[in-house]
């Protein structure tokens, strides 16, 4: 691994929330809410994620065991959505006994139950729930863009089911972000489950839990800590083993550069070479304003940071979502944007000025549909609530992450103990920074997980980035690895499209063969009990 020249800029942080974020990505999404999380990219810490625990300030209690909310239908016109949104007074600490610990906060699920077979009272077994353990955002963005659990349920008569653990009312306070913890959240999954099944009749149903990104991890965390709730789990794009020295620290960088490089060398050697012909010009008040005419900002910017930024997020959540169809998660963009953005780089005269030319790759971005008509740089814009992951990779989640000289980005190196430093000054908090891998394993995880877990699918994409930090390789005959070559994040729990290719349909194919698997032998050992 080649050193890095530099201590690492911050924008590698908040880069890294987004990051394992943007992913899920159905092309049939209904009910989709704005979609631009263009954050202040650069914040102190790396990756993304964590369970942002709901509203854990709001004490209160409620009678009702769930309370429904949130009808299936619009009244303003628009599409229905595809769920119901319900709340679970759910208690705020699971691990204490302290006189806070069984205060109750709120925490918001969504039902769909459209092709699930009820219980029958002993004349037929109840369908499966399917359970998606939520990430780092609102709830229903995730739930009307994880088509592939809507595509299924017929097939197998299942209820979904989508938990948010987290809330945004819980960022203002000390007192409740020391809540917002994996642990905390996989115990609210497991108690709202456990609570939903008996007040639905239908507790001998069996679970599987789904996730991508940071929700995979807790997907595959989920069944390893709780397998008598859940009987299996499919953890898409989860780097679970992204931390400690697992995986080699410059192996995301270097991923998205290669995706780059393997499309076209000039586009690669253009995008390297953009950062230092930014930062000479954006020097002064005039390189800014001239630097804000040629990025089209609507207001002049005040760093040359924050066009730096702005091209970072472009190409790095280009490299993420370098889907084989059109998508619309983050942005909308076409089949293989990466492909795209090359063909725009190469596409101009070798004596093209060098951020004109990144400037209009990263255009295919955020303005692919060509609707806008100036680009909010430095607007801090949170419209999926994600703002509280900082304190979670100010916590548990470290994510140590380099930049080599090999790579198209800006050389930088990593410290635990700047990281340390960072955190105390900006959240009064020092990290735990190997607690995931006491908590959770990791090292060794083929050896480990051999002979203890089972029922797990960890499926990658070979073109996201992320995927240097999941699990690769078959580790049993029951934690399988399912790897494509050109899947990029969480593909396979994008809708089904006409456009896909074979190898999507093939992988989707094995999953739903092997979650059948899982349900016909959960049922023959209880037919057996």
């Amino acid at each position: 691994m080649a050193a890095a020249a530099s201590s690492a800029p911050p924008l590698l942080a908040f880069l890294q929330l987004l990051l394992l974020l943007a992913a899920f990505s159905p092309a049939t999404a209904t009910a989709s809410r704005s979609s631009n999380p263009k954050a202040p990219f650069p914040a102190v810490t790396p990756l993304h994620l964590q369970a942002l625990r709901q509203q854990r300030a709001r004490a209160g209690s409620s009678a009702a065991k769930h309370v429904a909310a949130d009808g299936a239908s619009a009244s303003d016109g628009t599409a229905a959505k595809p769920f119901t949104a319900h709340y679970f007074p759910q208690e705020l600490d699971h691990f204490t006994f302290t006189p806070n610990a069984s205060m109750l906060f709120h925490q918001r699920y969504l039902v769909n139950d459209t092709f699930w077979r009820r219980p029958t009272g002993g004349k037929g077994a109840a369908g499966p729930l399917f359970v998606y353990t939520g990430n780092e955002g609102d709830i229903e963005w995730f739930a009307t863009n994880t088509g592939f659990m809507f595509d299924i349920a017929p097939k197998f008569g299942a209820l979904l089911v989508f938990i948010e653990p987290f809330g945004n009312d819980s960022y203002n306070s000390a007192k409740t972000l020391g809540y917002l913890t994996s642990t905390q959240a996989l115990a609210d999954f497991a108690i709202l489950i456990r609570s939903l099944k008996h007040n639905l009749s239908a507790e001998d149903a069996p679970v599987v839990v789904f996730g991508g990104s940071y929700g995979g991890m807790l997907a595959s965390w989920f069944r390893l800590k709780y397998p008598h709730v859940a009987i299996g789990a499919l953890a898409s794009s989860a780097p679970i083993l992204q931390f400690d020295y697992i995986t080699p620290w410059s192996s995301f960088y270097d991923a998205v550069s290669q995706d780059y490089k393997s499309e076209s060398l000039n586009c690669f050697s253009v995008i390297k070479a953009t950062w230092d012909v930014l930062d000479e010009r954006g020097a002064n008040d005039k390189g800014l304003l001239e630097l804000s005419k040629l990025f089209k900002a609507c207001k002049t910017v005040k760093y040359s940071y924050s066009i730096r930024n702005w091209l970072w997020t472009a190409f790095t959540y280009t490299a993420m979502v370098d889907y084989p169809t059109p998508a619309n998660f983050l942005e909308n963009l076409p089949a293989y944007p990466v492909k795209e953005m090359c063909k725009i780089i190469d596409g101009y005269p070798a004596n093209t000025d060098i951020l004109e030319k990144a400037f209009a790759a990263a255009s295919l971005y955020y303005n692919y549909t060509g609707n806008l008509t100036c680009n909010p740089i430095e607007d801090e814009d949170d419209p999926h609530g994600l703002g509280g992951w900082q304190w979670q990779a100010c916590t548990e989640m470290i994510m140590p992450m380099t930049i080599s000289n090999e790579s198209m980005f800006p050389p930088s190196n990593f410290s635990y103990d700047d990281r340390s430093d960072e955190c105390l000054q900006s959240w009064g908090v020092r990290p735990r920074p190997h607690w995931i891998t006491t908590e959770y394993g990791g090292y060794k995880i083929d050896k480990v997980l051999k002979r203890f877990g089972s029922n797990i699918i960890f499926s990658n994409g070979m073109r996201d980035p992320w995927s240097r930090g999941g699990v690769l390789k078959n580790i049993s005959s029951s934690i399988i690895a399912l790897v494509t070559e050109k899947g990029a994040h969480h593909l396979d729990l994008r809708s089904a499209t006409k456009g896909d290719p074979d190898w999507v349909i093939e992988q989707r194919r094995q999953e739903v063969e092997i979650i059948q698997g899982w349900i016909d032998q959960y049922h023959q050992d209880m037919a057996e009990i």
